[in-house]
């Protein structure tokens, strides 16, 4: 990790300050052992700050997020950064409409059973969510085209994922729909390998960018959201049957649910967040229109349904710690700027569907044209030794022969993603950039033996978008350290690149 004057100034003025965030708490709050070296201690003293109680899980539009993108703003400004968001101040805000259904003022049964929200459904509320549904409610295998069938008026359930091939580039909702389906659910069955779907949800709410609403209020009622695979035996007694064969990706039968009845209450509010955005300059005025992007998304899913007395969904690893990586990467450097400028971006609204990076794409407060590529932050897991690194775009432009050089360099194999089935690539804030034609990469620590896959599961399992991913996470340090100091290597590197990061041939999925 590269410091100025070996490290004095910057340990002096930022480590002595970061490390009295843990005080006497850091037993209480974080994992049993401590990191074992000042850089990581500093790092994970900035991750508690953002992630703990305190921030009520920085929930997109809640004061809890807005307390933390202040303290972004804070330590950007601190370290040096210009601020580079609207107007020139550090923020780039976005206004939502923001629907949450009102669980306690609802309800939904099917074949006269009451479903519980969050944890046996979860409903995406939206201005076309009716007030009262009075349905029959019918299985109707994948939703695939030669399955649907006459469907006027029913709330169709739809095994969910993985689909068989039949499903591939069919738009089930937009297909229901047009037949007269009063709704959707999918059955949130079985999940991904590595990635099982995990219940109770936090809550049935979607966020929209408000000049994005004026596109979803056309049409007649419509309820769509997803079903817990527990709950489907209490619908039908052929549940088994049902699960095994989608999960074999088999023909699935045709069953009647019965009766579906519903009263359902979305609160509507306008809530507001905003995106962090600062900027180190660049040293060399010949690459002043190549700034390189470094991202990771602040939002997380805030307060929800409680998991072992437990509401808050803190986001310690997803993605506070990599935002805290910002802030110390943009400290370390404080006063030395690389060859290109490097944007700092901190987007809201990840979770909600990537909609901080997609309005900075729609009106960049840096010309797009001027963006020479993006090193995302997200999905890095650092459970278990950094020996094996997926990265997403690897193959896809210059920026992954930096990545692989730069691991190499370190003793960290790289490999090209593989589980495609899971769509990491588009389900991060690197996506929106890399269809504007920024070339972008995304990391997610890959498991090589028993050890590490049972780690990765258990994350999983428990943790991820659920209340225990907080500051008692199982963290190894040195791997923590490890990718911290090959993110600050990969940093350097594409920022003094003396050439231009292109994309390989046929690789580039837009255009600026």
């Amino acid at each position: 990790m590269a410091m100025r004057g070996a490290g004095v100034k910057w340990l002096g003025l930022v480590v002595a300050g970061l490390l009295a965030l843990i005080g006497t708490a850091a037993r209480a709050e974080g994992a049993a052992d401590a990191p074992p070296d000042v850089a990581t201690r500093a790092w994970w003293a900035l991750t508690r700050e953002l992630s703990s109680d305190a921030m009520e899980g920085r929930d997109t539009g809640s004061p809890g997020y807005g307390r933390a993108a202040a303290v972004v703003a804070k330590r950007f400004a601190a370290a040096g950064l210009k601020p580079a968001g609207e107007g020139g101040g550090w923020f780039q805000p976005i206004q939502f409409e923001d629907l949450r259904l009102d669980e306690l003022q609802s309800f939904m049964s099917i074949g006269m059973m009451r479903m519980s929200f969050n944890r046996e459904v979860q409903l995406a509320p939206s201005a076309l969510t009716p007030r009262t549904l009075s349905a029959p409610a019918t299985f109707r295998g994948y939703c695939s085209a030669g399955e649907i069938g006459d469907v006027q008026g029913k709330l169709v359930v739809c095994y969910g994922r993985p689909a068989p091939a039949r499903l591939q580039g069919f738009d089930r909702a937009k297909a229901l729909r047009e037949a007269g389906a009063a709704g959707m659910l999918l059955i949130a069955a079985p999940g991904l390998p590595g990635e099982p779907i995990r219940w109770p949800f936090a809550y049935s709410r979607s966020v929209t960018p408000l000049e994005d609403v004026v596109k979803t209020k056309a049409g007649p009622p419509w309820l769509q959201g997803v079903l817990n695979p527990a709950a489907l035996a209490r619908l039908t007694p052929r549940a088994a049957e049902i699960l095994q064969s989608g999960a074999a990706g088999t023909d699935l039968p045709r069953v009647e649910l019965g009766q579906a009845q519903a009263r359902l209450a979305v609160m509507r509010k306008v809530s507001r967040s905003a995106n962090v955005l600062g900027l180190l300059p660049g040293t060399d005025p010949a690459l002043a229109g190549e700034a390189l992007v470094i991202a990771a998304h602040l939002d997380g899913y805030g307060r929800g349904q409680s998991v072992g007395g437990d509401a808050i969904y803190n986001g310690t690893l997803d993605d506070a710690a990599y935002v805290a990586l910002l802030e110390q990467f943009a400290a370390m450097r404080s006063g030395k700027g690389l060859k290109r400028p490097v944007l700092f971006a901190v987007f809201t609204g990840e979770e909600k569907g990537l909609w901080g990076s997609r309005w900075f794409v729609r009106h960049p407060t840096v010309p797009l044209a001027r963006l020479a590529a993006v090193i995302n932050l997200d999905q890095v897991r650092p459970l278990y030794p950094l020996k094996l690194l997926t990265v997403h775009g690897l193959a896809e432009s210059g920026l992954g022969d930096l990545v692989r050089q730069v691991a190499t360099a370190r003793g960290i194999a790289v490999q090209e993603d593989p589980e495609p089935e899971r769509d990491l690539l588009r389900r991060s804030d690197n996506w929106p950039l890399m269809e504007a034609g920024v070339p972008g990469a995304s990391f997610v620590f890959a498991t090589y033996d028993e050890a590490s896959r049972a780690r990765y599961r258990d994350w999983y399992e428990r943790r991820y978008h659920h209340p225990a991913d907080d500051l008692s996470t199982p963290v190894d340090w040195q791997a923590a350290a490890d990718f911290n100091r090959f993110f600050t290597a990969l940093t350097e590197a594409a920022a003094n690149a003396p050439g231009p990061i292109t994309w390989a041939p046929g690789a580039r999925p837009g255009a600026r």
